[in-house]
């Protein structure tokens, strides 16, 4: 099966310091993927380069076939902070931007995920907590129609109650053959839906295993994934 994103030889600096260190991934299409580490290990800023957002990297991004930054713009979908709008945007504001700049946004699906959302069409981003900017920016990744979603923390501000819901559901809102790789802290709660985890640790992939066969050793995602730290903090 063609991998859906390759990643070849890429190190990326910033400052004089090195962030990345030849990083090489392969992802087939249709997979749940988590990308693991520590703080500041670098798994947004992976997912940066991926999504075009950083440049000025060594080595090589593919998704879908394209290498080029405009062309993997159009084949993937990316939880960013809404940064480019001001506190007094309203949320149907932001939704006729989507419609305008991305054609394969779905406004169907968005409605759909605004109502399981609860958000209101009219609310202002400076009304909303961070929980409902975040379920937001989840419906907004999701009405669009793609190959990749890049999804970087995408519950740290949403209750327990409501992370479940929207976690169970994430199956629904993608393609078949899209792959989603998301970064979380919540490893346990997302564990259920992971086809394969990578752990990004010392700028570098330490491992990339498939989910099934850590569950074949009788032991969860996230136990595996706290015992490659055992000992470092002593």
């Amino acid at each position: 099966m063609e991998n859906l994103l390759e990643i070849k030889d890429l190190t990326y600096k910033k400052n004089h310091k090195t962030i990345l260190e030849n990083i090489n991934l392969q992802l087939q299409p249709g997979k749940i993927v988590a990308l693991l580490g520590e703080n500041g290990a670098g798994k947004t800023t992976l997912m940066r380069i991926i999504a075009s957002m950083a440049k000025n990297y060594q080595g090589e991004v593919t998704v879908a076939g394209r290498s080029s930054e405009a062309e993997r713009k159009e084949h993937l979908s990316f939880t960013d902070g809404l940064t480019g709008f001001s506190g007094s945007t309203k949320i149907n504001e932001i939704v006729h931007f989507y419609e305008v700049i991305y054609q394969d946004f779905n406004s169907e699906q968005f409605e759909q995920l605004r109502s399981f959302m609860k958000l209101d069409l009219g609310m202002r981003l400076s009304q909303m907590s961070k929980g409902m900017r975040e379920k937001l920016i989840i419906a907004l990744t999701f009405s669009r129609k793609t190959d990749l979603y890049l999804l970087d923390e995408p519950f740290s501000g949403i209750d327990a109650m409501a992370r479940k819901k929207i976690i169970n559901s994430i199956l629904l809102w993608k393609e078949d053959q899209a792959t989603i790789l998301i970064s979380d802290h919540f490893v346990n709660e997302i564990e259920t839906t992971l086809d394969e985890i990578v752990i990004i640790k010392n700028k570098t992939i330490y491992t990339h295993k498939s989910a099934d066969d850590i569950r074949a050793k009788n032991i969860s995602v996230e136990t595996y994934y706290e015992s490659l730290y055992q000992g470092e903090e002593e």
